[in-house]
Parts: C-alpha cells; sequence; structure tokens
C-alpha cells in the first residue's frame, strides 16, 4: 500500500515517465539479480512475456514449438501468436513435460521447446536441455507457476535461453496482472524489448544503434504493477521457505496414507520442493480427496488441460492469410486422443494449496483434516 501511495504521489504512472526512479525499471533490476540473469524485462502478463521470449528468439510461420499437455492454454497461444504451431507433448508422473515423449515428438520443423514449471513442480530440465541441445531448439521457461524456485541450484526460468514470469492473482506474487521474461542472451533481449514497446527504437537502453528494427506492440508493465511487487519479491524466499514447511507439515499428516493409497508427486529437486500434488490409486479415491479445502483435483482444472482449449482446437485465424497450420503443412493432432498418458496421471492426481499467507498453527490444522 506504501509503495502505491509512493507512485500516485509522484504522479508518474508510466513505465517512462519516472526516468531514474521507475518503479519498473527498478523491478527488472531486482529480478534480474534474484534469478541469476544479465536481463529482465517487465511486461503486463505471463502470456505476453512467452509471446515477446517467442518473438525475440525468432520463432514465426512454418515452426513448431513443443509444449506440454498439462499447462495453462497461454503456454500453446503463445506459439500461435507468433505464427509457429503448438505440438503438444505428454507429461510423465512429475506433472511436467516428459523428456522420453518430447524426444519422439520432434520433426525438421521443430524449432522450440516451452517446459511449464507446474504449480511449483520444476520440470527435469537438465535432460530436456540435453533433448534440445541435440536437436538445435530453443528453450523457453515457462516459469510462471514457479518463480523463486530452484532447480538444483538454479532458479527456474534461468536455465533455458529464455524464462518466463506471470504475476496475475495466483501466482508466488501477484499484481492482479503482469509478467516479466528474463535471458542471458542480448540479441533475444534487445529484439523481445523492441517488441514490448512499439516506441522503443526512441528509446535508450532497448535497441541499439545497429539494431535491426522490428515494429512492436505495447505490452508495457505500469509503475503501480511494479510497486506492488517490488515488495514481495524481496520476500519470496521467505514465502517459499512457508510453502516448503507447510509441506512437510502435509506429508507428516498423511504419512499413515503415504505408500498405502497414495504418494506424493515426484519432483526433479525435493530438497528444494515448494509445491504439493498427491497421486492416488484410481480416479475416485482422488475425487474424493479433492473435496476437501485447499485442493483440487488436476483433470478437473479447465483450461490447464489440452482438451479444454478450445480456441486452440477451433484453428480459427484471425484471417485465412495469417494461418499457422497453413504454414506448417503438416497434421498437427490437438485432439482429445493426443496425449492420453496426460489425462490418465490428472485424473488421479490432486494438487494440494500449500497457503504461505496462514500462519503455521492454523495450516496444521488444515493438514489433519486433510488426514480424515
Amino acid at each position: 500500500m506504501a509503495a502505491t501511495v509512493r507512485v500516485l504521489g509522484r504522479g508518474e504512472l508510466g513505465r517512462f515517465t519516472g526516468g531514474d526512479r521507475s518503479e519498473v525499471g527498478r523491478f527488472e533490476r531486482e529480478l534480474a539479480d534474484l534469478v541469476g540473469t544479465r536481463h529482465a524485462l517487465a511486461v503486463n502478463s505471463g502470456t505476453s512475456a512467452l509471446v515477446a521470449a517467442l518473438v525475440g528468439a525468432g520463432i514465426g510461420p512454418g515452426d513448431e514449438v513443443l509444449v506440454p499437455a498439462y499447462t495453462w492454454v497461454s503456454t500453446a497461444a503463445a506459439a500461435l501468436a507468433v505464427g509457429a504451431v503448438p505440438v503438444l507433448v505428454e507429461v510423465d508422473g512429475s506433472l511436467t513435460m516428459d523428456p522420453i515423449d518430447l524426444k519422439d515428438r520432434i520433426t525438421p520443423r521443430s524449432r522450440a521447446v516451452l517446459p511449464v514449471h507446474m504449480i511449483n513442480h520444476v520440470a527435469d530440465m537438465d535432460a530436456i536441455m540435453e533433448v534440445a541441445a541435440a536437436h538445435d531448439l530453443l528453450v523457453v521457461e515457462d516459469a510462471c507457476q514457479a518463480i523463486g524456485v530452484t532447480y538444483r541450484g538454479r532458479r527456474a526460468g534461468s536455465i533455458g535461453h529464455a524464462g518466463c514470469f506471470s504475476f496475475n492473482q495466483h501466482k508466488n506474487i501477484r499484481s492482479g496482472e503482469g509478467g516479466a521474461l528474463v535471458t542471458n542472451d542480448p540479441r533475444l533481449f534487445e529484439r523481445a524489448s523492441m517488441y514490448h514497446d512499439v516506441g522503443s527504437y526512441e528509446r535508450a537502453g532497448f535497441a541499439g544503434s545497429d539494431a535491426d528494427l522490428i515494429v512492436g506492440v505495447n505490452l508495457r508493465m505500469p509503475e503501480l504493477s511494479a510497486a506492488v511487487l517490488r515488495p514481495q519479491l524481496a520476500g519470496l524466499d521467505a514465502q517459499l521457505a512457508r510453502r516448503r514447511k507447510h509441506r512437510g507439515i502435509v506429508l507428516e499428516s498423511l504419512a499413515s496414507r503415504v505408500g498405502r493409497d497414495l504418494r506424493p508427486v515426484p519432483h526433479h529437486d525435493p530438497a528444494r520442493a515448494a509445491g504439493l500434488a498427491l497421486e492416488f490409486g484410481t480416479p475416485d479415491a482422488a475425487v474424493e480427496f479433492g473435496a476437501n479445502r485447499g485442493v483440487h483435483r488436476l483433470i478437473d482444472t479447465g483450461r490447464h488441460v489440452y482438451t479444454n482449449w478450445r480456441s486452440l482446437q477451433a484453428r480459427n485465424p484471425l484471417h485465412p492469410a495469417l494461418d499457422p497450420y497453413a504454414a506448417v503443412d503438416a497434421e498437427i493432432d490437438h485432439g482429445p486422443d493426443a496425449c492420453p498418458r496426460t489425462l490418465e496421471i490428472l485424473a488421479r492426481t490432486c494438487a494440494v494449496d500449500l497457503a504461505p499467507e496462514l500462519p503455521t498453527p492454523a495450516f496444521r490444522l488444515l493438514a489433519r483434516r486433510l488426514a480424515g
């Protein structure tokens, strides 16, 4: 609240009106420091961050972008926004992209892969990066649901060629809407910066004098959003520590059932796990457990499941001349049978809200209720 009052008092609400005092500029520097990348670009949503990253990477018509079948619809929609086509990949028991299936879905048209770190479960990035390197694929991490989370000593979003975050109402830090991309690639950053601001070619620090200029749009983050985010960013590690603590409390409460009728979904960095999902033996058991407060069965999470991506399934281009599927000229399966293993896993799995905003004693009460 104090941060927003400070911005309102100055009356400088736009991204470029505050000069050196810009809240967005400060947030970008602080985010890059936290994640460990050379560059950070704040935008108005996680979707915008994904689109800008793909533009920055030079992805476009005729290209295929590999995306997991369990993710928010924006991951696949971002590929279509730049004229490329999303190709679905199964998730494995970790709820993240299966590197084995990824390898099987690569074609000569594949240009990029978007692994997604769902509900603070980080994808198997070592394996994915190995596959990507072998096939010369660009990697854009969709870390929208996992800002701050680490993977074997590295922050999510810093491992691939670029990483993207979201700050909407349901993320680790939030400003209602908002997003950012991070990268160590100066060329990708320059192109993404030009794309995120139609007037960037007149602004210092965004497009070098020798840049190949591109026409952008306006995806800028406003000052108020950055002001709301900066204090949360400073407290992010403490919040993630509470999530890890609450995860341990839930598993302790359910200890008598673990291995009998449920098991924790595995993490690729279990010592730093900041999310919790539970896999059951049958969909009916997951339905029963999903009725608890703070729990939801993953197959019931709407547009996070590829079978509910109706706008993609319709395949109606913005204009006939802008049809991404015509540019690829190949059969791309987005139908209900494209990723059956993903559907089977999601039907038996529930995510548990670790509620870092709750004091630990109050969370212990909730955890005991989960144990029945």
